[in-house]
């Protein structure tokens, strides 16, 4: 039987700023309804300093999550698959739902470049739980 959860994948080249503030941003807003992974084509080192202190000043900590490889298995695993930047790195399989999110990639920028791009990717994974049916939460994410 499948997970009854939707899951969805977010895939960046580095894995180090805008897949992974999309991943956190699903976590916090769906409450846990939505199963999420994350993963780069070339992952780099470590996550954006300037994307952790952006999502910091939401509330958000993700000093804990690393950059993972895209993999063919987490593409197979997931309903849903956002691309950001990778261009045709990523395995296309029937029945998947694909999107491309074109956004400025934080690579390089300071924390004040990095907000408009967070607040973007909020805006788009907000949109893309309500396809989901899932509607985001509010309040979880404080914002100063």
């Amino acid at each position: 039987m499948s997970n009854p959860r939707p899951s969805v994948l977010y895939v960046c080249i580095h894995n180090a700023g805008r897949s992974q503030m999309a991943a956190a941003y699903t976590r916090v807003l769906s409450g846990g309804a939505v199963e999420v992974r994350s993963a780069g084509s070339a992952p780099a080192e470590s996550i954006n300093p300037a994307v952790r202190e952006a999502l910091l000043e939401e509330g958000i900590d993700i000093s804990a999550e690393t950059p993972k490889i895209l993999t063919t298995e987490a593409v197979e695993a997931s309903d849903v698959v956002i691309t950001m930047g990778c261009g045709d790195t990523c395995p296309i399989f029937p029945g998947k739902r694909y999107e491309d999110w074109v956004l400025e990639d934080p690579a390089g920028q300071g924390v004040a470049a990095v907000r408009p791009i967070r607040d973007e990717i909020r805006r788009r994974v907000s949109v893309l739980l309500r396809d989901l049916g899932i509607e985001p939460a509010r309040g979880d994410t404080p914002t100063a």
